[in-house]
This record gives C-alpha cells, structure tokens and sequence, in this order.
C-alpha cells in the first residue's frame, strides 16, 4: 500500500535580498551558498532569490554567449546537489538555454535536483527594459508542487503586465506566490510596487511574496525593500531597503489558505533620505564592482561638487576619496574658503592645483589663430576643459576614478562643457535636478544615512547652500545670467522630459511663452552632449540615457 505524505500546516519561506554582481557567476553562486546556509540556521524550508540572481541583473547582451549560458547553467546544477542534505530548498533565477530558445527562468531546487523550471511570460520592452532583444517567452505556468505545496512563480513582469500570469496559476492550483524581482529605484517606486501585488492578491485570492534584487549595476539601483501580503491584504513582512538582509516568514495552513502575521516590520526611509541613499549605492557599487581603489574629483565650492563630495565619502570613506580645487583668476576668496571648509569637515584629502598657467598657455598657443576675434563660451570653456585635464591625470596618475558632478537641470540643457566638466567615469547626481540637489544637501547636513560612512553634523558649509550658483568663469558670473530661476527651469524640464507634456501645456502653468520654447529648444539641441556623458544613478521615472531615447539630429519644435 502506498502512504501519502501530509501536506505540510507550516512552511518557513526565507527571502534572500542580495547584491549579486553581474557576470560574477562563481561569486554569486557563492553568495547563493552562504545564504542558504544563513537561511538553514533560521529553520527556513524554502529560499527565494532574485531575478536572474546566479547570472547578475540585468545581464543585457551577456546572454548572448552560449559560453555565459552554460556557466549559469552550470553554476544552478552545483547549488542544485548543496539540497541533497535536506536543508532548505531554493528557488534561484537564471538565464536558460533551451533547445531552440533563451529564457529569463527560475528554478526550483531540492533533494539534490532541479524539480522544476518555469520561464517568465511577459518580456518587458520599455524603459529601462530590453528583453525582447534578448530572451524569448515563455509558456503560459503551472505551479509547483514543492514539499506538498504548490507554488506558483511569477517572474518579475509576469506580476506587472496584463497577461493573466498570476490567474492563470491560482486557476491551475496554487496555493501561494512567490515573485523574483530585478525591481529598479525610482522615487516612490516602493508604493508602485505594493500596489502591483495587492492588484494581484485580490484578483487571484492568494498570498504573495516579492522579492527584490539589492544593489547598483551601471545606472541602474536596486533598492531591495522585499514584502510580502496576505491574500487578505495584509502586510505580511517588509524588508529593509537599500541594505542586503535574509528574513524568513512563518507561514501557516488555515481553512482560508496560507497566512503570516508575525514576519518583519523594517521602516522605509522617506523621499529625501531614499534619494540620497539610491545615489549613495549607485556609486560605492559601481567602484567597488569596477576595482576602482579610490576617486578624485573637482571641489569648486559650489553645491554639486559638494554634495558629490559628501556621497563619494558616504559610500567608500574619507580616506578614498581625494579632492582637488582648480582655481583661476576668476575664482572667488568665498569658493576658496567653501571647499576648503567643506573637505575639511568630510575629513577627506583636498588639494589645489591652479590652471592659470595651462589656460595662458592654451591661450597663447592659439592668439594666432584667434587674432582678431572677441573673447567668449571659447575662452570660458577652455578653463573647464583645463580642469578636466587635469583631473584625468590624476585619475592616470593614481588609478582614481573621476567622480563628475553636472546635475540634471545642467544636462537638460546644455549648461556643460564636453571634454571639461562632463570629464569623468560616472555621475551620482546625472538624475537629480538642481533643486533635488540643494533638498538633498540640507538633508544630509540634518542626518546620516544607514550606512554611510561619512561624520556626522553639518557637512556641506551653509554659504554653499546659500549662495547663488556660478561657474565662475567670468567676473561676477550667476547661472541665471544664462538660465531662468532654477525653481522655474527645474518645473519646466520635469514637464517637457518626465511628463512629456506640449508647449501650450507648459504655458498654461503660468511659464512664459518663449522661455518654455527656449528651454524646449536648449533640451533638443544638447542631445549630442549627453550622449558623451557619464553613466550616473536613476532616481526619476524617465533618466536620460536608459529611459529617454531622443535623437541627436531633430528638427523639430512644438509650437502648438
């Protein structure tokens, strides 16, 4: 006679929110590894991990190697024998070479084998997103039966799209969801988030876990923050955000399906201290991940270069971060005094090294060919192009990577010099406005991040937030000699790039007429610029680069 074994009345499900590295197979599988045996001493039954976490996410092109393909393959093979102990089972994404097809895929490990595998559905092609280029779909799941429970396995898009992923598995039988994610930050992305699975959890009636990849990976920050709800909408558990973590929730069998009352609580920081912490990752990630010892970058004593100051300590300590101010003729005794006072407090290396004489030098070496023309942009972007010289050979010199410091209301418009101070290997503020920027500074000088490896106290001086911005590269200079009103300029670009709303729209804001078609024209025509530029943290909906695909050559102009 055959016995049946009872469906289990508990299953202890651990969530592995962790910061694989894209193309480190060995090392992710590794991560993988110390994870279980994390998730074993907290008695879990089952580990849930990210989306496509043994390969990193999101690999791009990558898959495109079948040599890539077979090391992931390979790497979910060994981590499938690690469960032949009868510790946790695992459920690990990884990209899958099918006979004739590539899959962005999930597989189930347990008593030493692969059990299942289930392909994600619904591709996203929008955005940052491009796995159409890359993957083909997969078939319509079914759950899987895991230890007596039949779990289903949306991946990622499958919980977002419109496809009927989720209701196809409740009407096929399962009992409970569980969801690897490669969710990326935006502001409010968090909210975003728990709205998709509780759309999901009333229509299919079952409870759902969601787990999120942490970490940075190119402009890319994944902020963790994995829940779960009840098929009660209830918060199951929330996960911290921005920081890596194991949690296991109890879930128990009751007459109305699977439920979790006790799981974790973990508090979300608000809007400014997110946006500083998804800045904050962004860059220690893509340092440390690129082998870069340390960064230098130019402290001119205005707000950006500051702020990039304070995250660069933040994220890798005083002591790897190197700062130098480019003085010139038009250099004010208020900068001078600012940065000094500003590295001073950071505790970070500051020197200065002054460009008089290689601009004069520049400058004579072309008198010829600028005899009988008026000093201008040229002569001013040539101090710009001196710094960033300069700049580069210390990044030559010391192997450290330059930090660049333009902001988005700068690279909406143009109000930046090629070759100068776009110099650099990547931008923590590329996607803050300038008015983000001083939100984000008064922040910091009121609190300390989690994390963050930068003092205490008042860390960017109070003059640089309160003076008026200047580049400093003509007597008595201001921004607004060029730009409107930063609270004006930032408002119209959020509408025209964020929004993407028309001119007449703008204007009905109470925006004047020809400023608006000013800026919208400043915005086409600097295309070429931003195309040179650095890689730099996404925090808005729409950054320029993944999410903004325009034209260089563009003609035209919305007049109504």
């Amino acid at each position: 006679m055959t016995t049946q074994t009872a469906a289990p009345s508990t299953l202890r499900i651990a969530v592995a929110q962790l910061n694989p590295t894209v193309g480190d197979i060995a090392g992710n599988l590794a991560k993988a590894r110390e994870a279980r045996a994390e998730a074993a001493r907290q008695g879990a039954d089952l580990l849930l991990f990210t989306e496509l976490f043994i390969s990193g996410y999101p690999p791009e092109d990558l898959v495109l190697k079948p040599a890539f393909l077979n090391a992931c393959q390979k790497a979910v093979e060994k981590l499938a024998e690690d469960t032949a102990d009868g510790g946790p089972g695992i459920i690990i994404g990884f990209p899958r070479q099918a006979p004739e097809h590539r899959h962005n895929s999930a597989a189930v490990l347990d008593a030493g084998k692969i059990i299942a595998i289930r392909d994600k559905v619904d591709l996203p092609n929008y955005g940052e997103f491009d796995e159409k280029r890359v993957f083909d779909a997969g078939e319509m799941p079914g759950p899987v039966n895991f230890r007596g429970v039949r779990i289903g396995i949306p991946i990622c898009e499958d919980i977002w799209g419109e496809l009927g992923v989720c209701e196809t598995l409740a009407e096929s039988g399962a009992e409970i969801l569980l969801s690897p994610n490669g969710s990326p930050y935006y502001r409010g992305k968090v909210d975003v988030r728990h709205q998709v699975v509780l759309k999901q959890v009333i229509e299919t009636g079952l409870p759902m876990i969601y787990a999120n990849q942490l970490g940075g990976q190119d402009e890319l920050v994944f902020d963790g923050a994995s829940f779960g709800f009840n098929a009660d909408k209830s918060l199951a558990f929330q996960m911290s955000q921005f920081a890596e973590a194991i949690s296991v929730s109890e879930w128990r069998r009751t007459g109305g399906g699977w439920v979790s009352r006790d799981g974790q609580r973990s508090h979300l920081p608000e809007r400014d201290e997110a946006d500083y912490r998804a800045c904050m990752l962004g860059l220690r990630d893509y340092v440390n991940k690129n082998g870069f010892k340390s960064v230098v970058l130019g402290l001119s004593g205005g707000i950006d270069s500051a702020i990039c100051a304070a995250l660069a300590v933040d994220a890798l300590g005083a002591e790897r971060v190197r700062t130098v101010m480019l003085p010139y003729r038009y250099t004010s005794e208020a900068s001078l005094t600012d940065a000094a006072a500003c590295a001073k407090a950071l505790g970070c290396h500051y020197g200065t090294v002054a460009i008089e004489a290689p601009v004069e030098g520049f400058l004579d070496a072309l008198s010829d060919m600028f005899e009988g023309t008026e000093p201008g942009i040229t002569e001013e972007n040539l101090q710009s192009r001196t710094r960033g010289t300069i700049l580069m050979a210390i990044s030559n010199k010391f192997g450290s990577m330059v930090v660049t410091t333009g902001n988005k209301s700068e690279m909406s418009v143009g109000y930046a010099t090629l070759y100068g101070d776009m110099n650099g290997g990547f931008n923590p503020i590329k996607d803050l406005y300038k008015m983000q920027v001083y939100a984000l500074s008064r922040w910091r000088n009121g609190a300390v991040p989690a994390g963050a490896l930068g003092p205490s106290g008042e860390v960017i001086p109070q003059n640089i937030i309160d003076k008026a911005p200047s580049a400093e590269l003509r007597p008595n200079q201001t921004d607004q000699d060029s730009l409107p009103p930063y609270p004006v300029l930032d408002d119209i670009l959020e509408c025209l790039v964020e929004k993407e709303m028309g001119t007449e729209e703008i204007v009905a804001r109470g925006h004047d007429e020809a400023t608006v078609h000013r800026i919208e024209h400043l915005l086409y025509i600097a295309e070429y610029k931003r195309r040179q530029s650095a890689p730099g943290v996404k925090i808005t909906k729409k950054n320029f680069g993944r999410d903004r695909r325009y034209p260089i050559t563009n003609r035209f102009r919305d007049r109504g």
